[in-house]
């Protein structure tokens, strides 16, 4: 089977999937054509997914969320109105994936959560069949409960989810846990696709707080919270390539660039992990038995966060109060059924895929209404 990957570049989480995914279809002898990555101008393709990629990689225009001016949580508007301004550069994107579709031969077309390949089937119809991969389509299924706040957004970001979804044979919802599939919206519930480097990690109960935030205004905070507790190691990584590989502030506080095998280093030995709340890293969390603090810039984030608290696996705050992650940590005990979870994601998710492209999604697309 030829498969074809496109891949939205925000974050680390989709990007980590597809290297999974990708060194899964490859052991059981599938070939990844090809991967096109999603990113604005502003967003840098990290290291770790270029020297991990197998496949060729190539680059499409697509949205992205806009911060703040504070640089810390997404303004919708702001990025509703700058995409406004891209839309020749969005349609020559959708024109470039169709035409990819054609020419690598792909048998099937595998979307990480990237709007350009939803819009792409319903403006064109491409006959490879598609299927999309996220922790978002789970929120469409119908036992799925949203927090009960951001209505607005809510409804936007679902919205956003089933564009992305748009001419798809199947849904693959990754979950924290197990649930029944829903056939109505055509979601199947999988587990987390979390990189072989994870289960190689031996986890120690180390003395720092480890950390990630998507966007770089939130170290404020942190640098705010070490002021006040100077003997609490720190080491944070975000997405700030301007500065050096390691920004060391003094002896207990340190920014990283985002290096993927330093950043699971880094999780295996720390004592607690304070994120916004990326679904991916939550996950390496949680199997590594770490406690978490979740500070959500958006509200996609928001849901992960919540669906993340329904277990007890961490705990939500608006800013990076670490003083509640310390007290969270006395307390908490590991999760032990979700690393049995994790750990049967290759052989449901190759069943998954290898179902949906058999012979019944082969005899032509769907309407497209029926995935909306």
């Amino acid at each position: 089977m030829r498969v074809l990957f496109v891949v939205q570049g925000e974050g680390r989480g989709h990007l980590t999937q597809a290297i999974s995914l990708e060194k899964l279809l490859r052991e059981n002898g599938h070939d990844v054509v090809e991967v096109l990555v999603g990113k604005s101008e502003s967003r840098r393709l990290p290291g770790f997914f270029i020297r991990n990629i197998q496949a060729p990689i190539k680059h499409i225009i697509s949205p992205n969320f806009l911060p703040t001016r504070a640089n810390r949580r997404a303004n919708l508007s702001r990025s509703f109105m700058y995409s406004l301004l891209k839309l020749p550069e969005y349609y020559e994107s959708m024109c470039y994936v169709n035409r990819r579709i054609r020419e690598t031969g792909a048998d099937l077309v595998i979307n990480f959560y990237e709007l350009m390949t939803g819009l792409t089937y319903f403006f064109f119809r491409p006959s490879v069949p598609m299927v999309c991969i996220g922790h978002q389509y789970l929120f469409l299924h119908k036992d799925f409960r949203m927090p009960r706040k951001n209505r607005c957004s809510s409804f936007l970001m679902n919205l956003f989810t089933r564009l992305t979804s748009l001419g798809a044979s199947r849904r693959l919802a990754l979950s924290f846990r197990a649930m029944k599939d829903d056939e109505k919206h055509r979601i199947s519930i999988i587990p987390p696709l979390l990189r072989q480097e994870v289960f190689e990690q031996e986890p120690v109960k180390g003395d720092y707080i480890h950390g990630y935030m998507v966007n770089s205004g939130f170290s404020d905070y942190v640098r705010r919270w070490h002021e006040e507790h100077p003997q609490v190691p720190l080491r944070f990584f975000w997405d700030h390539w301007e500065e050096e590989p390691v920004k060391k502030i003094d002896e207990t506080l340190s920014f990283y660039q985002l290096d993927d095998r330093e950043f699971l280093r880094q999780m295996a030995g720390c004592k607690a992990y304070a994120s916004t709340a990326g679904f991916e890293s939550i996950c390496e969390a949680m199997y590594l038995g770490k406690p978490i603090l979740m500070v959500p810039a958006h509200i996609e984030q928001e849901c992960n966060a919540y669906d993340a608290t329904l277990d007890g696996s961490g705990i939500v705050d608006e800013g990076f109060n670490l003083d509640k992650l310390l007290a969270f940590a006395g307390t908490y005990q590991p999760d032990p059924t979700f690393g049995t979870w994790v750990r049967s994601s290759r052989y449901i998710i190759l069943n998954e895929l290898e179902k949906h492209i058999s012979h019944d999604y082969m005899q032509g697309m769907y309407m497209v209404e029926e995935y909306v």
